[in-house]
This record gives C-alpha cells, sequence and structure tokens, in this order.
C-alpha cells in the first residue's frame, strides 16, 4: 500500500543539465557499491535483495536534482538520496507483510522468499542504515538532514496506519482522506528534494518551499493513480484496471461518489463494496459508471488539477532562474498529463 508507482520517466522532459538518465545511472551505481555488513547473511541479503529488485529510483533522483537546482554538486546528496530509497525499500517490506503480498515487481516479497521474522527484522535494519547514511554529513547538515528523516518517517507510518483504519471504517472523509495520502506518500517526495537543498545549503525559505512543492506534487500524483486506476489504458497502466474498485478501497473516487450521488446510487454503490462479486468485470463497469455520473469523475480530475496548481505557485517563491522553474513545471505537468 505504500505508494512505490512513481516510476514514469519516458513521460518527463528535461533539459541536457537536468537529465532524469544522468542522475539515475549515477545513484544506481552508487546503490550497487552500497555495503551492507556480511554476517548473518540471513538478516543483511534480503536487504541487498529488495533494493537490487530495481524500480526507476524517483526519490532520490529528485534529491540529486534538487541539489543541482540549487546550484551545489548533486553528488554531494548521494547519500541522503540512498538514506530516502533504503527507508523507502524498508517501507515496502513491512508493507508487504501487513498486505500479505506475494510479489513486489514481479518477485517474490522478502516475507514469501525468506519468512515473516526475516522481512520484519531485515526491514528494521534497512531503517537504522537509512539514519547512518546521516553520518556522511558534519554538523548542521547533518542535523538538519536527521531532524528531516525522523519527522517524515513517523509522519510515513501514521500514513499507513490510517489506511489500515480505513479499511474497516465507511466514515471516512474526504479530509482524512487527503490528510492520509499526504502523510503515507507526499511527505517522503517533499523530504527527498527538502534534503537536496539542505545539502546545497539553500536558505530555510528556499528548503521549505521546494519542500511544499514536492508535498503537494505528491498528493496530486496519488490522486492521479486513483482515477488512473479506475479509467487508466489497460495496455499502458502497467497493473490491473479496477484493482482498487476490487479490493473495495475507499479512494477518492468513492469517497466523492459517496458525497455527491443521491441515495439510491449511493447506496448501490455500497452494496458493490460490501459484497465479494465473482464476476469482478461487471462490478468495475457498474461502480465506474457511478464515479461518472455522480460527478466524481470530474471532482477528481479537478482536484489533481488544483494540487498541481498548487505545487506550481509555490515556485514563485523560490530564487532559482525563471529557467529552472519551467523545468520543474514541466516535469510537474509532464507527470499529471501520464496515462500510465
Amino acid at each position: 500500500m505504500f505508494i512505490g508507482a512513481i516510476y514514469y520517466w519516458e513521460l518527463l522532459y528535461f533539459c541536457e543539465m537536468l537529465s532524469i538518465e544522468k542522475y539515475q545511472k549515477v545513484f544506481v551505481n552508487y546503490l550497487n557499491d552500497f555495503a551492507t555488513p556480511n554476517a548473518p547473511n540471513i538478516l543483511y541479503e534480503p536487504i541487498e535483495y529488495i533494493l537490487g529488485l530495481g524500480g526507476k529510483r524517483f526519490r532520490p533522483v529528485l534529491t540529486l536534482m534538487t541539489t543541482e537546482i540549487f546550484d551545489d554538486n548533486y553528488q554531494k546528496s548521494l547519500d541522503a538520496a540512498l538514506a530516502v530509497e533504503v527507508f523507502h525499500n524498508f517501507s515496502l517490506i513491512h508493507d508487504d507483510i501487513m498486505d500479505d503480498a506475494p510479489l513486489r515487481r514481479g518477485k517474490q516479497t522478502v516475507h514469501e522468499k525468506w519468512d515473516l521474522n526475516t522481512g520484519v527484522l531485515s526491514g528494521d535494519a534497512m531503517l537504522i542504515l537509512a539514519y547512518q547514511l546521516f553520518e556522511n554529513y558534519e554538523g548542521d547538515t547533518f542535523k538538519d538532514l536527521a531532524k528531516l528523516f525522523s519527522k517524515t518517517a513517523i509522519e510515513v507510518c501514521e500514513g499507513q496506519q490510517y489506511d489500515i483504519d480505513f479499511e474497516t471504517r465507511y466514515n471516512v472523509t474526504i479530509p482524512e482522506y487527503l490528510k492520509m495520502i499526504e502523510y503515507k506518500t507526499a511527505v517522503l517526495v517533499g523530504a527527498a528534494m527538502k534534503m537536496g537543498a539542505i545539502v546545497a545549503n539553500a536558505s530555510i525559505e528556499d528548503q521549505n518551499s521546494i519542500y511544499e512543492f514536492g508535498k503537494n506534487l505528491g498528493i496530486a500524483f496519488q490522486l492521479q493513480d486513483d482515477y488512473l486506476d479506475a479509467f487508466g489504458n489497460p495496455e499502458t497502466f502497467g497493473k490491473q484496471v479496477g484493482g482498487d474498485i476490487i479490493e473495495n478501497k475507499k479512494t477518492y473516487l468513492f469517497l466523492k461518489a459517496i458525497e455527491l450521488s443521491a441515495n439510491n446510487q449511493k447506496n448501490e454503490l455500497l452494496q458493490f463494496y460490501d459484497d465479494s462479486l465473482s464476476n469482478n468485470d461487471e462490478k468495475i463497469k457498474k461502480v465506474k459508471q457511478i464515479f461518472d455520473e455522480s460527478g466524481a469523475s470530474k471532482e477528481t480530475r479537478d482536484v489533481i488539477e488544483s494540487y498541481t496548481q498548487k505545487a506550481f505557485s509555490v515556485l514563485n517563491s523560490i530564487t532559482i532562474s525563471a529557467e529552472k522553474k519551467t523545468l520543474l513545471k514541466e516535469f510537474g505537468t509532464a507527470l499529471m498529463n501520464r496515462s500510465v
């Protein structure tokens, strides 16, 4: 349930200076050189396993990119970027345990490949290893990175708990849902960017502004992911369209449809989410029809645009060149216009 799905580089346009491929290649090489202790092997082998499963490394790339945006050598932020990636994968191990998920990126999850206890302990070790990486920074940089990381880590855990709680609640409100995705997904995006600004010794005002940019873009991205789960192209989305509907997840679409629907339509939607139907195709078709007819689909598209524009408005207060602000806007626009 942790969002590990911000994976869509082919949609993003960047000039040569801010080449995603450049950051990605440098980071992957650095990750491959990351050495965990040798013993006990059963503790550290799962860590190397999940870090080696791939992904586009979106969050650490944002850290490197932000350092360069603030006119410093992006390689200075490699340890901070690695800490973000190690933490993210720690969260995936524990999330897979809570979901009893058999697969992660097409491969066995850690607790399936080894066992439950190993998954818990290896995940715990990853959290500690992430903290240790900040020890490679000195003075105020270390203190500021560690403080931000602690705040972000506890918020991610809080967001996960909210998400678990929502599984057994039908009275979830839209503000509660937005808070959940902010904590569970968006704060780590914001923190990844702020860490790059901290390493670059940007002003406190710019650090906070780039955090808000990343956080709001992260919220917009998760809302877009919710929307595409229902209305995305099955050939490009990369996972089963309608998966959230089948699993009865209370997404923004669902909550907005409950708010906007007439009583008969609302009762029909609640009935679909109460029943375990053998014909999932029919369930998906009917629920999507309610999403459209109630206006929830349009409201969701509107709120995605609202959070995207909120992120863009923050750029006005950041002391970087107009060219760099344009690049960040292009980044956000491409991300929100994706179909996968």
